[in-house]
């Protein structure tokens, strides 16, 4: 599993994937409620679920998650 956080578009990937190598053939916007962040549930075709995209991370996410998830924007922040 690899997940992500691409500050400079504030957008986070959780892959849930694990072994599976089945692609993304569904997505499912998660009504949150919230105008700051937007949630996509990625899905296989046999629907198990991939992964979850959040727009609007810094927001929706806690602070040390984010820093926990690898770095994939141009500009990361110096430790």
């Amino acid at each position: 599993m690899d997940s992500t956080w691409d500050a400079d578009v504030d957008a986070a990937y959780i892959d849930l994937s694990g072994d599976c190598t089945d692609p993304a053939l569904k997505q499912v916007v998660v009504d949150t409620g919230s105008d700051e962040y937007e949630v996509i549930l990625d899905f296989s075709a046999a629907g198990r679920l991939l992964g979850v995209e959040v727009i609007g991370a810094a927001a929706a996410l806690d602070p040390g998650l984010l820093q926990a998830l690898r770095r994939i924007d141009a500009t990361p922040e110096a430790s």
